[in-house]
């Protein structure tokens, strides 16, 4: 028996014993089906990447709003080379908000790795994160020219309120993706880009689902409102029904129609809303049409499918 165990064989064996030890990880920009052993298909490429334009907006918004900086200081490789975005800068945050949007930063980080490890994704969009680009959401919301200008970055408030612009929509992205994707590699990274996206906006309701009734200074107008404002703009723009909801709502619109109170959005079954990459570039670009671009995305948004409709402005 011992003559089988050759030089060869022993090396085989641990080789395989050490392949065996090596953990699963989003290195790879080739990741494939793991019970198929096939690509991931063109079909999920698109639907992987899009989520990238949202992943990077975020990564910026909370790289600098906690330390003035951004991936072009911490990730450099994860741009690209894509421009750097304006307007964002350090904002002026309490040390636990700024303890909490840190972590919310280096999550999105995270995610960006994953995501350009299994697809290879594109640079960096230009993104407009400038006051002026905020300001004129909130104007868009409440359908009037707030005196002053409104400031994401004035306080740990006013960023809460601007962060609740973000996350949500890339849930919703997620969760509309979900039953589309045909991989199971591609599923995987999905629900758990959707785990901690869908956290991240219930830390960030529950934070302002506390000061829910508190005026903002100097507009008084409640948290409250400025979040069902933003969540009514977001339908509007969407063209879809309802599919955002603030943190006070109609005892009807509550969970099982018995609540007033709304620190997670949800369907009658309260269940997570989803939106399609159409719907959520009517969005983000603050148009209403996926062909037209703007808000966040001065020039548009990146990957297949949004270059499809730019294709056609």
């Amino acid at each position: 028996m011992a003559e089988l165990f050759t030089s060869t064989t022993i090396a085989t064996i641990i080789a395989s014993l050490i392949l065996l030890l090596v953990p699963i990880s989003y290195s790879s920009p080739f990741i494939t089906d793991g019970w198929k052993g096939s690509p991931i298909p063109q079909s999920d490429i698109d639907l992987l990447e899009f989520p990238l334009n949202l992943e990077y907006l975020e990564a910026e918004f909370f790289l600098y709003g906690s330390m003035g900086r951004g991936l072009d200081h911490f990730a450099p490789n994860l741009t690209m080379g894509g421009p750097k975005p304006f307007g964002a800068k350090k904002a002026n945050l309490d040390p636990y908000t700024k303890d909490v949007i840190k972590q919310f930063a280096w999550q999105e980080v995270g995610h960006l790795r994953a995501i350009k490890g299994t697809v290879q994704g594109f640079p960096r969009p230009l993104l407009d994160l400038s006051t002026k680009s905020f300001a004129k959401t909130m104007d868009a919301a409440f359908g009037k020219r707030l005196s002053p200008p409104f400031d994401p970055y004035a306080s740990s408030l006013h960023y809460l309120i601007a962060s609740y612009v973000l996350p949500y929509v890339g849930l919703t992205g997620y969760v509309g993706a979900n039953p589309k994707l045909q991989a199971a590699a591609s599923k995987r990274l999905v629900a758990g880009l959707l785990a901690v996206e869908s956290g991240q906006d219930a830390v960030i309701r529950g934070l302002l689902y506390e000061y829910a009734l508190i005026r903002l200074h100097p507009y008084g107008i409640t948290v409250a409102e400025f979040t069902n404002r933003i969540s009514d703009l977001r339908n509007k723009l969407g063209q879809e029904g309802i599919k955002d909801e603030g943190l006070v709502v109609p005892k009807k619109l509550g969970a099982e129609g018995q609540i007033r109170g709304n620190v997670l959005a949800g369907d009658e079954y309260s269940i997570g809303y989803a939106r399609t990459p159409e719907e959520i570039l009517r969005v983000v670009y603050g148009s209403g049409n996926e062909s037209t671009p703007g808000g966040f995305y001065p020039k548009g948004a990146d990957g297949r499918i949004a270059k499809s409709h730019l294709q056609h402005s």
